[in-house]
């Protein structure tokens, strides 16, 4: 599924609410969708904040294959993010850290032109038990 969604505060919300539709369509367990969502988020949400400049849409994109839910989020800016040590009362900087906590691997691969896009992978085991009876 591959999703364009414009520079604005409303994306994640947006992006979260197409992801939970797709992955109700895969039959995925509730524990998988609920960590795919919050990665969603947080790279989506980065995604705003760094799409700057020409093609300021966001593209978010979701695979499930050989068992590993793929999610990538493209944006046209500049720079990679990184994992941050925020302090208790920052506003931001957490993101990446929470992606990096709950995905199986993530990274960062350069588009043509401008831009990059950003990806995390999880490995998926099935339905979750309670999905299963």
């Amino acid at each position: 599924m591959t999703h364009r969604l414009p520079r604005n505060r409303r994306s994640p919300g947006r992006a979260r609410a197409a992801f939970r539709k797709w992955a109700a369509a895969q039959t995925l367990g509730p524990a998988t969708v609920e960590t795919g969502e919050l990665i969603l988020g947080e790279l989506t949400a980065n995604a705003v904040l760094a799409a700057t400049g020409p093609g300021r849409r966001i593209e978010v994109r979701l695979t499930l294959d050989a068992a590993v839910l793929r999610i990538e989020v493209s944006d046209a800016g500049d720079g990679t993010p990184i994992i941050r040590s925020p302090r208790p009362l920052d506003e931001h900087g957490r993101g990446m850290a929470i992606v990096d906590a709950l995905a199986d691997e993530w990274g960062v691969t350069l588009r043509p032109g401008p831009g990059k896009t950003v990806w995390a992978a999880l490995k998926v085991s099935g339905p979750d038990p309670l999905t299963a009876c």
